[in-house]
């Protein structure tokens, strides 16, 4: 089996984040790490490549030289090979051409099964799986809670508003996962090494295919026309028990519209 799982760096969740109001992006100039629900869906693939060792699991990430640090922190953890689709022209790129980037570059590889968090930390559009799955015409299962692959069947679990849906696809298929699939693996000594030496190949968008009027921030179906910083947080109110305490909470409750 053949698998590919998407990843994505990310600002550090620890840390503050802002958005330039110059360029209208997140300010990516801090810690950057790989986004946890990603190394939650890489650890999904190497489960199955760890119950058959026939698998393979590629590591597949759009973004700038720098992600490259993140590419090989997963084949450090056990992914077999990685793929960047890195170029200047795709900055700036909205939801719909990062799919169809991702979707240029995992095509023609023909794999199994495509596995990716369900949602990026720092931009919670939670619908580049799905728009991946129809570029490449290929069904697709989001927010899983757990999975299963065998006799090329994908099973899985996802919850709903109304309780628990049994999910069930027949290979090749896209998938999504949330936090509750699994607990990723740190990287050993061994790994950390052998990373530097596993096949990383570098495509930009003329590889790929895509004109300069189909990717970047000039040609994005969707943009960011202003930016206001966040106010200041204001003071809270404080409601002092003279005996009248429990009314000036309900007061204060009603003229919020919470009650």
């Amino acid at each position: 089996m053949k698998i590919a799982v998407l990843i994505k760096q990310v600002p550090d969740t620890w840390g503050e984040r802002h958005i330039d109001v110059d360029t209208a992006r997140t300010d990516r100039s801090g810690d950057l790490v790989v986004d946890e629900i990603d190394l939650k869906a890489l650890e999904v693939a190497l489960r199955i490549k760890d119950a058959d060792k026939a698998t393979t699991v590629t590591v597949v990430t759009m973004g700038p030289h720098s992600a490259l640090k993140g590419l090989r922190d997963a084949l450090a953890m056990g992914a077999d090979d990685a793929i960047h689709v890195v170029d200047d022209a795709l900055a700036g790129s909205d939801v719909p051409q990062t799919a169809r980037a991702l979707a240029a570059a995992v095509a023609p590889r023909g794999f199994d099964l495509i596995v990716a968090g369900n949602e990026a930390t720092d931009g919670r559009g939670a619908a580049v799986p799905a728009m991946l799955a129809e570029l490449l015409e290929l069904p697709h299962a989001t927010f899983l809670r757990s999975l299963e692959v065998a006799d090329a069947t994908l099973t899985g679990e996802r919850l709903t508003d109304r309780g628990r849906a049994e999910i069930r696809v027949g290979l090749p298929a896209v998938v999504s996962v949330t936090e509750h699939i699994a607990e990723a693996r740190f990287p050993g000594f061994k790994g950390i090494l052998s990373a530097k030496k596993k096949p990383v190949e570098s495509l930009d968008a003329a590889v790929l295919g895509l004109a300069p009027d189909e990717v970047g921030e000039s040609s994005a179906w969707s943009r960011v026309r202003s930016v206001t910083p966040r106010p200041p947080r204001a003071a809270g109110t404080v409601v002092t028990d003279d005996g009248n305490g429990a009314d000036q909470l309900a007061e204060f409750l009603a003229s919020r519209k919470f009650i």
